[in-house]
C-alpha cells in the first residue's frame, strides 16, 4: 500500500520566520507534536525542515533561552527526511527506523508537500491489520469446527 493512501493530508505548516511562541501555540491549537517548515513557491509548498515540540523543549526551555525573538528557523531540524507518496508502508517504516524519526513529510515526485505520516499513524494501521488477521484465524477455527462435527 502506498504511504500516500494513509498519510494525513492536513499538515500544519510554518515558515522559517515563524516566531517560536507562535509555533508552540499552533502545536497546542492543532494537537500536534510537529510542524513542517515550508518554502512557498507559486502557491506550492516544499518542505525545508521540521520543528517538533521536543526541539522547543531541548533548544529553548531546557537552555533557559528566551523564546521571544527566536524563530522556527533558529531551532528547526534543517535536514528534512521525507518520503515520496508512492513508497510502500513497510519501506517508509524501515526508513523511519533507520533515520530514528517518528514524523515524516510525504511529498510527490517533484518534492512538493502532500501530507505527513507519523509513527502513531503506522502503529494504528498495523494494529488494525493484526486485528483483522486474528479475526481470520478465529473464523477459520469456527468454520473448521462447523464442518467437522
Amino acid at each position: 500500500m502506498p504511504i500516500g493512501e494513509i498519510c494525513n493530508r492536513e499538515v500544519v505548516i510554518v515558515t522559517r520566520e515563524t516566531p517560536v511562541p507562535e509555533a508552540a501555540r499552533l502545536m497546542r491549537r492543532y494537537h500536534v507534536g510537529d510542524l513542517v517548515v515550508v518554502e512557498e513557491l507559486s502557491g506550492r509548498r516544499r518542505p525545508v525542515g521540521i520543528v517538533t515540540d521536543r526541539d522547543i523543549v531541548i533548544e529553548v526551555v531546557a537552555m533557559d533561552v528566551p523564546a521571544e525573538g527566536l524563530t522556527v528557523g533558529d531551532i528547526m531540524s534543517a535536514e528534512v527526511a521525507q518520503v515520496r507518496e508512492s513508497e510502500g508502508v513497510y519501506e517508509t517504516l524501515r526508513y523511519m527506523r533507520d533515520k530514528g524519526i517518528r514524523r515524516l513529510p510525504v511529498v510527490d515526485r517533484d518534492g512538493w508537500l502532500q501530507g505527513i505520516v507519523t509513527l502513531d499513524d503506522l502503529l494504528i494501521l498495523l494494529a488494525e491489520e493484526m486485528s483483522a488477521m486474528a479475526k481470520l484465524v478465529a473464523r477459520e477455527i469456527d468454520r473448521e469446527q462447523a464442518l467437522r462435527k
